[in-house]
């Protein structure tokens, strides 16, 4: 997870690096890796059409939504976040706002408080993310369970 055995998990193209001592007030368009240690207080969003990761690290915080392919969690999210192939949450990783994936690898501590929702169509991240029966896979060690009513379903 977070870069522990798969070592530097990175993306084709340049590296843009928001460090921790530096604050960013409006949206943040990207592509290739976007490493995010301060603060963003808007919405952090991936090209369209292009290959791109965005990291959050421990002390990094992001006020607003995330779009992107591939992204990683090990700080603080107050928005939604949209990750179209992978997404990846450590266990410091703390998202207040629906979660939208394709695949989903969640260590144990890590904090969602909204939605966790499937994407049935990983390619599309401006698009409004379609929803499906919830795929969870779990670090070892750790426990979840998805319940889900389909809206026939009536407690009886």
């Amino acid at each position: 997870m977070l870069g522990s055995k798969r070592g530097g998990t990175t993306v084709a193209g340049g590296t843009t690096l928001v460090s921790r001592e530096t604050t960013i007030n409006g949206d943040l368009h990207f592509s290739g890796n976007l490493e995010i240690e301060g603060q963003v207080n808007g919405c952090v969003i991936a090209e369209a059409g292009k290959d791109a990761m965005v990291r959050v690290v421990a002390a990094g915080r992001v006020e607003g939504e995330i779009r992107a392919p591939v992204v990683m969690i090990n700080g603080t999210v107050e928005g939604s976040v949209h990750a179209a192939r992978h997404l990846e949450l450590a266990p410091c990783a703390r998202v207040s706002g629906d979660v939208f994936y394709s695949i989903v690898e969640m260590a144990a501590g890590a904090e969602i408080n909204g939605r966790l929702l499937h994407r049935s169509e990983p390619e599309a991240t401006s698009e409004p993310a379609r929803i499906a029966e919830p795929q969870l896979r779990v670090a070892s060690g750790a426990r979840a369970s998805a319940r889900t009513q389909s809206s026939g379903d009536a407690p009886g």
